[in-house]
């Protein structure tokens, strides 16, 4: 099945349901998703072993991490990274990471930052990151791979000789997992507002005012980075557009990463994220981060790539007020967004009614 999505003026091609991998796997025999699902929960890709992709990106919990932190515990006991583990649905819909040369601004990518191209390499990423996955090398992964339970099933998809080229071995499991988060598990679209477009069910009174805030110029304006309309052929809405921006996100100081030791965090309390600027080199992009989808929102707490708000209500006073007094200063001052929110002017009824509205974006109903 092949399905086109259309949100914010991007277009992407997806592979709505993979084939067999390149092993040449007939119906019924093992497929590169299979694989892929197996290895994302593989527990035993890690260093020390008990940690996998979906350690923190539980499927019980829209792919986001399910224990409850402000970010993401690694590995090691106590290790922490400096972002919360946004949610990998609806992901694959992401176009590579590039300049945009009609927008003039980047777009796509994987992770806050954009610093992954596409889902290979994102997949690759925690593996080898000590504050994640923690091994020390391409070569660690593929031989717990070639040692592990799923070893005969990743040969019959990539080839008996797989093994013997440790960066062909590793490009094949990203490869895999990149699979498994291509299929409908991470893009259902089986929320009350697809209902709703497809004409099978109404809003509720509050719920459709929300929308109505959601959408308007004058107020919400959420959907200018968060389209809402189904595309010119009847696509879905994704609720984002991809690009990154500067929200004037406050610090966390709750944020364990701030007392990560040395060599996790050599700036201590002094760190400052930087976003899409660690990725381009560009000054200009200081304070940046990708525009999340709000699909699964009320599911996904907490909010923004530090979590530093933890409820829905928080989130949206802070859209709402941000420029009015009672938050702390931007993370980083310099590029905050001060035309599309800080100052919006909701009332305390449009706040509850957008929440109802954000409620029908979840999967599964």
């Amino acid at each position: 099945m092949k399905r086109w999505i259309v949100g914010g003026g991007v277009s992407i091609f997806l592979i709505g349901v993979v084939s067999a991998g390149c092993g040449g796997a007939s119906s019924g025999a093992v497929t590169k998703a299979d694989l892929g699902k197996d290895l994302f929960f593989d527990t035993s890709l890690s260093n020390p072993p008990g940690q996998s992709c979906g350690t923190c990106h539980s499927a019980n919990r829209s792919f986001t991490d399910p224990r409850g932190g402000i970010t993401s515990e690694g590995a090691i006991a106590g290790i922490f990274g400096p972002r919360q583990s946004g949610s990998a649905m609806y992901m694959a819909f992401s176009p590579e990471f590039k300049f945009d040369t009609d927008a003039q601004d980047f777009i796509g990518g994987q992770f806050w930052d954009g610093r992954a191209k596409n889902l290979e390499e994102q997949a690759k990423a925690p593996f080898l990151n000590p504050g994640e996955m923690n091994n020390s090398s391409k070569q660690v992964v593929v031989d717990k791979v070639r040692t592990g339970p799923f070893a005969t099933k990743f040969q019959t998809i990539y080839g008996s000789d797989i093994f013997n080229d440790t960066d062909k071995a590793f490009d094949a499991l990203a490869d895999a997992i990149a699979t498994f988060e291509r299929t409908n598990a991470f893009q259902p679209f089986t929320s009350k507002y697809d209902a709703f477009l497809k004409g099978n069910v109404n809003l509720t009174a509050s719920e459709a005012r929300g929308l109505a805030v959601f959408e308007n110029p004058a107020k919400g304006n959420c959907a200018k980075c968060h389209p809402s309309q189904p595309g010119p052929n009847g696509e879905p809405p994704l609720f984002t557009n991809f690009k990154y921006d500067n929200i004037g996100v406050p610090r966390n100081l709750l944020n364990p990463f701030y007392t990560q030791p040395t060599w996790q965090n050599p700036d201590g309390s002094g760190f400052i994220d930087v976003g899409l600027s660690k990725t381009t080199g560009r000054p200009q992009d200081a304070g940046r981060f990708k525009i999340p989808t709000l699909r699964n929102i009320a599911k996904t707490a907490p909010y923004f790539h530090n979590g530093v708000f933890t409820t829905l209500s928080d989130a949206i006073l802070f859209y709402d007020q941000r420029d009015l007094g009672g938050f702390a200063v931007p993370e980083v001052l310099q590029g905050v967004n001060r035309v599309d929110l800080g100052s919006l002017h909701l009332g305390d009824q449009e706040k509850l009614d957008l929440i109802e509205f954000l409620k029908t974006l979840t999967d599964g109903f």
